[in-house]
C-alpha cells in the first residue's frame, strides 16, 4: 500500500497538472480576441523653449511642450483574460545626426472597461527634450497613441490606437516671457 505522504504526492501532482494546463490553455485562448481599438489623435501646438540644463549648469538645453487632444474608444481590448491597459503617447522623430528617437511624453494605466473611453485634452507630462541640447534642423515628428495590455494569464500585448496624420514641425525656439 501507499502511505499517506505517497497520496498527497501524488494528488498535488495531478492537481498542479491540471492547473498548468488550464493556465496554458487560457493564454493560448487570448490570441483568438483581437481587438481593433480606434482613436483619434491631434497635436494642437508645438512650442521650443530655451532653458538652463540641470545636469550642466550653464549650458543651455531646449524643451518642447506639446498640447495634443485625445479621443479613444479602447473597449473592445477588455475581455475576460484583460487585466489593464498601459497607453502611452509617443512622439519619433529623427534627429539632426540621423539618429531615430522614441519619446514617451504622456502616459495613463485604464485598469476598468468602464474607464477606457478616452478623452484628454493636455500637454505632455514628461520633459521633452533631445539629447543633442536643440531641435533646430530636426524633421517634423510623428505621433502615435500606443497601448499594452497586460493580461492576467499570457503574452503581453502591443498595439496603436492612433497616429497624427502629418508630421508635425518643431517651431523655432520661443523667448519665455513670465508673467
Amino acid at each position: 500500500m501507499h502511505s499517506i505522504y505517497a497520496r498527497i504526492n501524488n494528488f498535488s501532482a495531478f492537481l498542479s497538472s491540471c492547473i498548468l494546463t488550464l493556465l496554458g490553455a487560457i493564454a493560448l485562448s487570448s490570441f483568438l480576441f483581437t481587438a481593433n481599438p480606434q482613436g483619434d489623435l491631434s497635436v494642437l501646438s508645438v512650442k521650443v523653449y530655451p532653458g538652463n540644463s540641470r545636469r550642466q549648469p550653464g549650458l543651455s538645453q531646449e524643451y518642447t511642450f506639446v498640447n495634443f487632444n485625445i479621443s479613444a474608444d479602447l473597449t473592445p481590448l477588455f475581455h475576460w483574460n484583460t487585466k489593464q491597459l498601459f497607453l502611452y503617447l509617443q512622439a519619433e522623430y529623427t534627429d539632426a545626426k540621423g539618429v531615430r528617437n522614441d519619446v514617451v511624453i504622456w502616459d495613463r494605466i485604464v485598469r476598468r472597461k468602464e474607464e477606457a473611453v478616452i478623452n484628454v485634452v493636455g500637454r505632455n507630462k514628461y520633459v521633452f527634450r533631445d539629447i543633442s541640447h536643440s531641435f533646430k534642423n530636426v524633421p517634423p515628428a510623428n505621433y502615435s497613441l500606443q497601448y499594452n495590455l497586460m493580461p492576467h494569464v499570457g503574452v503581453l500585448t502591443y498595439g496603436e490606437a492612433g497616429r497624427t496624420t502629418e508630421p508635425v514641425p518643431f517651431p523655432p525656439a520661443q523667448d519665455f516671457v513670465s508673467r
